[in-house]
């Protein structure tokens, strides 16, 4: 089966049934052999999500009924050569030529002039894509605009477009390995160009290139983190011997450089999703690390811990990833307004069960990949006003240090959109 085929499965399994693209695209590669086909289906398929309601808005003005029941798969397909129209430097005639024999090898051979008509139309059209609102002039949902506009009154256009951007690649150095400097001159043997971050162990390449280029990747020598991401070891600066919670684990970038940055602490790594929990197995196993990782629900720990409370704990709080748009442009369309509150609410439960963990004079960090209040400082003001005995500690990055821990936007720093409350209990 063609690319243009495979990429409409992908992307009808992301807007019709509700799978995220990270999964639904591997699925779909794995037909391919060819290194430069998987690129192409991953091109196609983010570039519909990131364009989606422009694209949409031309196939459906083009069709003079809507595909209905299986022949639905074919207004993802006729998206895909939409895209190709406008967004690549694939030639019309192949664009054309090929999405209709998409349609042919879908079984669907009754359709291929439709296919084939629509997109001959688009073609000569030439017409500029539709911008009459702000869901089609910044492809971007009307209530995810409308929280941003409340949220960043100065900023919502920036963080939109920032959101659209191609994300750069991120390698955390492994410094139980060699030097953040020692890696980088292996990267400069291997003519990987890169630059330090911010942070201790940070390293921006100038283009992403396939792990299998990166000096020493297969033994643990480094992962690829991104740069905002890489900041929770270093904020909850764990130290020797100390017990430490990394509660919401998954996929475990994070609760290796924990035990990269302090090698003697007892990490105990614990999800709720049993899947994904074997991801953060994988990552340890790569980098020759050892945690107890557990399966179990951060919001009821009694259930599955009997041990000790925490010196400090890492929570990483399910969110609305709208900080990471960028990377996963299927967020905006997988994600629904009445989320936030459902988030909100869970993300309330976690924090106040997880507090109850935490020893005196302990140190909580909770973090989420979102850019809304509602999941942060919002968050953390409402925490502060029901426990007595929690302490927010300003952290040196934020812009104020008034301000309720720390916001990263998209785009900013080179890095994802991020945010990090840091919090000590009483003694």
């Amino acid at each position: 089966m063609n690319v243009r085929a495979l990429a409409a499965k992908a992307i009808f399994n992301v807007l019709e049934k509700g799978i995220s693209l990270s999964v639904a695209l591997p699925d779909q590669q794995q037909h391919l052999e060819n290194g430069k086909d998987k690129a192409l289906l991953a091109e196609l398929c983010y570039g519909v999500m990131r364009q989606l309601p422009q694209l949409d808005k031309c196939v459906s003005d083009c069709l003079s009924k809507p595909f209905k029941g299986k022949q639905r798969i074919l207004h993802q397909l006729l998206l895909v050569g939409c895209y190709q129209l406008y967004f690549t430097r694939i030639p019309a005639h192949a664009a054309i030529s090929e999405t209709a024999e998409a349609c042919r090898q879908m079984k669907f051979d009754g359709l291929v002039k439709v296919v084939n008509g629509v997109l001959r139309n688009i073609q000569r059209k030439e017409a500029p894509l539709n911008t009459d609102n702000d869901t089609l002039k910044y492809n971007t949902p009307a209530w995810f605009i409308k929280r941003l506009k409340s949220a960043y009154p100065d900023q919502w256009q920036q963080v939109i477009e920032q959101s659209h951007q191609r994300p750069p690649m991120w390698l955390r150095n492994n410094q139980l390995s060699q030097t953040r400097e020692q890696y980088l001159a292996l990267l400069a043997e291997q003519e990987v160009e890169a630059s330090a971050g911010a942070s201790d162990d940070a390293i921006l390449l100038a283009s992403p290139t396939d792990v299998m280029r990166l000096p020493g990747f297969a033994e643990g020598s480094a992962s690829v983190q991104d740069g905002a991401a890489q900041w929770a070891a270093t904020l909850l600066a764990p130290e020797t011997n100390e017990l430490v919670l990394d509660a919401c684990a998954a996929p475990g970038g994070k609760t290796c450089h924990l035990i990269e940055t302090a090698p003697n602490i007892s990490l105990v790594a614990v999800d709720f999703d049993e899947k994904r929990l074997e991801r953060v197995q994988q990552n340890l196993d790569r980098l020759q690390l050892k945690a107890q990782v557990i399966h179990g629900d951060a919001a009821n720990i009694d259930t599955w811990w009997q041990g000790e409370k925490f010196d400090r704990i890492l929570l990483d709080a399910p969110c609305s990833a709208t900080g990471v748009i960028r990377r996963h442009p299927d967020i905006k369309w997988l994600r629904k307004n009445s989320d936030i509150d459902e988030l909100a609410l869970l993300q309330q439960q976690i924090i106040d069960h997880c507090w109850k963990w935490l020893k005196p004079g302990g140190t909580m960090l909770y973090a989420t990949c979102s850019i809304l209040p509602e999941e942060n400082s919002q968050q953390i003001e409402q925490f502060l006003q029901r426990t007595s005995d929690a302490t927010l500690v300003p952290i040196a990055q934020q812009s104020s240090a008034d301000d309720i821990g720390w916001q990263l936007l998209p785009g900013q720093n080179n890095c994802d959109g991020f945010y990090y409350a840091r919090l000590v209990k009483a003694l």
